[in-house]
């Protein structure tokens, strides 16, 4: 007991730089939100799916096992909500962090910390996808993960929240959907392999491109399978972190009367499900190229998730049976980076190997179940130990 009270005061002493703000001057709403996020990543979806994989085969099963998976190509499930919602909250909290950060600090001080958090996102990506553990120069990638979304969205929204306006920040955001859009019809197509941003990707990643291998003829190639693209999306990357920090704006704003900035959002939210859907009859819905009616799409289930978070949470007070999500609300980096590195599956197999004799087919979702649970349980001390870590 003695050395796990020494662990916990040393990691104390480790993140005390980056300590969670106190729960009062956050939206508890975005901490939960964010924790639900997160749950479906870490815990919820793994469990789910193996359970109805597990399961024999029928309509309802493969619907719901559709809606958990990325959709292959053109289209939107609930899983491909995930990765946008992660970057559109990290939107949210800029207007009310960036200002308060500049009134007591410089220019050139704001940007130090901008940089920083950039370079240890950055690193945390390569970290989870990247393939820098292999510690293999020919395996490592240079831009590949969601971590690394968040840190060039961030990168490219910071000086539209502290330069620009809020209506200057939305022509911003307008004008950058525009620039991407353009070359993507003017010089390629929608397909996987012939689409102008997996072209960029191609330019400028060259080997360090995801999924790169050298081939036997000497060359270095792409798997066909792979057909995410990262630099050209990266301007709409910037787009829904940017609309995160509008919705977070609107907030801010409406402090006085909270009802109608959560139907503020809802309408707003609404509205680009619709807008959204309807430039996708021109324009495709594709999530792995985060094309433009996908940005504005997602960005409108974004703001409706949040209307309906705001309301509940921080309008009208409701938060019993929900505050578990804090766990990994508050901790959300380290819950994402120990939920895509660490396999503690090898933990649960350890203790309950020999249960795979009797239940059979079912010890996958045993294993899968034990993973989250570790997980949960660890998030849930950090969150007693007031240890909050974030970039």
């Amino acid at each position: 007991m003695h050395k796990i009270k020494l662990f916990f005061k040393v990691f104390r002493i480790f993140a005390k730089n980056s300590t969670f703000m106190a729960e009062n001057k956050r939206l508890l709403s975005l901490d939960i939100l964010r924790g639900f996020d997160l749950f479906m990543l870490v815990g919820l979806q793994p469990i789910l799916r193996q359970f109805l994989i597990t399961l024999d085969s029928s309509a309802l099963n493969s619907t719901l096992l559709y809606q958990l998976d990325h959709v292959q190509w053109k289209g939107f499930t609930a899983w491909d909500l995930v990765m946008p919602l992660f970057l559109f909250m990290s939107g949210v909290t800029m207007p009310f962090s960036l200002p308060k950060y500049l009134r007591q600090h410089s220019n050139i001080a704001l940007w130090k910390r901008v940089l920083k958090r950039v370079l240890l996102l950055w690193l945390f990506g390569m970290i989870v996808q990247g393939n820098i553990l292999s510690l293999n120069p020919n395996a490592v990638y240079l831009y590949s993960n969601t971590l690394q979304a968040i840190a060039i969205g961030y990168l490219l929204t910071v000086p539209l929240v502290v330069y620009l306006k809020p209506r200057m920040q939305i022509m911003a955001i307008i004008l950058l959907l525009i620039i991407y859009t353009i070359p993507m019809v003017l010089f390629g197509d929608w397909s996987q392999h012939g689409n102008f941003a997996a072209e960029v990707d191609n330019l400028v990643l060259g080997r360090f491109r995801d999924q790169s291998f050298l081939a036997t003829d000497g060359t270095w190639q792409v798997a066909q399978w792979y057909d995410y693209t990262w630099v050209w999306s990266s301007i709409t990357f910037c787009c829904t972190v940017a609309l995160g920090s509008i919705a977070g704006e609107i907030i801010k704003r409406g402090n006085n009367n909270r009802n109608k900035t959560a139907v503020t959002l809802l309408l707003i939210g609404i509205s680009f499900i619709i807008l959204g859907s309807i430039w996708g009859m021109w324009h495709p819905i594709i999530k792995r190229i985060w094309s433009g009616s996908m940005t504005i799409y997602s960005a409108g289930w974004c703001f409706a998730l949040l209307a309906i978070f705001y309301w509940w949470i921080d309008v009208k007070g409701h938060k019993k049976g929900l505050q578990w999500l804090q766990f990994y609300g508050c901790n959300a980096i380290t819950a994402y980076m120990l939920g895509e590195v660490i396999n503690f599956r090898s933990i649960v197999s350890s203790l309950c190997h020999g249960a795979e004799q009797y239940i059979g087919d079912w010890y996958p979702l045993l294993l899968t179940t034990g993973n989250s649970v570790i997980l949960f349980c660890i998030m849930a001390v950090l969150f007693k130990q007031k240890i909050f870590l974030k970039v």
